[in-house]
């Protein structure tokens, strides 16, 4: 079973404004979480604070590359119980207009939510 969640979508910003959106925890708190301890550099370990739902989870940065044909941001999270991979890929497709995919991957198989948890993490 492929235990990857894949989501792409295009938002109508330049890719550079959006991976300030992503990186930077000001600019993340007004769409994601409530608030969080850095900005996503490699190697930093964060957190990210999401109030409503009265929750906290370390990011650990693994990859963050931002150069002209390149704009990836890799992190892990998820706990010692399910740990796992998010990698984000900024594409540019005209000055205003950038297509995010986000690739969540290992989801145990044998996990009895799995279904539920891969609905969620596609619409989250």
């Amino acid at each position: 079973m492929d235990t990857q969640v894949t989501t792409k979508f295009k938002i109508f910003k330049t890719v550079n404004e959006v991976f300030e959106a992503i990186i930077d925890p000001e600019k993340m708190s007004n769409y994601w979480f409530s608030w969080g301890t850095g900005r996503m550099e490699q190697g930093k370990t964060i957190t990210w604070r999401y109030d409503e739902y009265n929750a906290e989870v370390d990011i650990h940065v693994l990859e963050v590359v931002n150069n002209r044909n390149n704009r990836t941001i890799i992190f892990s999270w998820g706990g010692s119980d399910q740990e796992t991979v998010v990698t984000i890929t900024l594409t540019e497709l005209e000055p205003a207009s950038t297509v995010i995919e986000v690739i969540e991957s290992g989801l145990r198989e044998n996990d009895p939510e799995i279904v539920n948890k891969m609905i969620d993490q596609k619409e989250g």
